[in-house]
């Protein structure tokens, strides 16, 4: 009998919900598994809590030699460097050389001393890719790399490319705030709903989509208070601090690769230099709440529906 089925999991540090619609409930059930095990498997392999993922052995021997990425992690090594590029560093994976020393769980910053001691480390330049031997090298000690800003929006892009191999035609697979769409809710465009920065309940907007991806990157994810002060968990690479000029961003575009990784660049780049770069971007468009919680939109979002 046909109907919707669906999971709610942890994984990668977030909840990962994958619900679609198949002819077969047996069948749609075995593709949902499917789909949360290619997330598991990514996990796996770019996780920096595991101590036994690729990218883990990178951080542990890169400076002292080339190490083996394989081709998957070393095709979004790549593509995180691209990105850095387009944003003029704004986006840079090696701000976990900073970040390693934030835990918003304990409530924990780094001291002065220390960011200024990692500052130096944080610029993706210092990261050497080997094109012919799929191998990366960091130019010097204490480089540390995380794809916290790119990897579960690829992780959703991955899990709706197997959806899609099984032939499924109606899906939702999101992780946190990265979400990918296949096709739209029968015949409905799927309402996804943009949370309120300063308000767990509440929607700043509501977005009918088919067939896109979209990601938010908010300063209420991960964070703790100190006196009047917000430490998140977004570092802007140029100060090893969280970036302070807004409250949420979010992208919507083709590939939850890349809204992922260009929502936390234009969090980082601020209002004015993140809405000029989604302009140049074919296929994409923002929706930015600032500081003040004043919302900019792209050019594409000028009909939003508010909530």
């Amino acid at each position: 009998m046909a109907e919707w089925v669906g999971t709610t999991e942890s994984l990668m540090g977030t909840r990962i919900t994958v619900r679609l619609y198949h002819p077969q409930k047996e069948t749609g059930e075995a593709a949902v598994r499917a789909a949360i095990n290619e997330i598991a498997r990514i996990e796996r392999l770019m996780s920096t809590y595991m101590d036994d993922s690729r990218i883990s052995a990178i951080n542990r021997e890169a400076h002292l030699q080339p190490v083996a990425a394989g081709s998957e992690l070393f095709a979004l090594l790549r593509k995180s460097l691209e990105v850095s590029r387009l944003t003029d560093g704004s986006f840079d994976m090696t701000y976990d050389s900073v970040g390693q020393h934030y835990d918003f769980r304990e409530g924990k910053r780094p001291d002065a001393e220390v960011i200024a001691d990692a500052l130096p480390k944080i610029n993706y330049e210092l990261v050497k890719l080997d094109i012919l031997e799929e191998t990366v090298q960091f130019a010097r000690e204490g480089v540390r790399i995380n794809l916290g800003g790119i990897a579960k929006g690829y992780a959703v892009k991955r899990a709706v490319d197997v959806l899609r191999e099984l032939g499924v035609q109606y899906a939702s697979v999101s992780a946190g705030g990265d979400s990918q769409l296949l096709g739209d809710r029968r015949g409905q465009p799927w309402l996804i709903g943009i949370q309120d920065p300063r308000n767990r309940e509440g929607l700043a907007v509501r977005l009918p989509l088919a067939d896109e991806a979209v990601s938010t990157s908010g300063d209420y994810e991960r964070y703790f208070i100190e006196g009047d002060t917000r430490h998140h968990h977004i570092i802007s690479p140029d100060t090893g601090r969280s970036a302070r000029e807004v409250q949420s961003v979010t992208i919507v575009g083709p590939d939850a690769t890349m809204t992922d990784a260009l929502s936390t660049s234009v969090f980082v780049m601020g209002v004015e230099r993140g809405l000029a770069l989604i302009e140049r971007m074919d296929g994409f468009d923002a929706i930015v709440i600032d500081a003040n919680r004043k919302m900019h939109y792209s050019s594409g979002f000028n009909d939003a529906d508010q909530g």
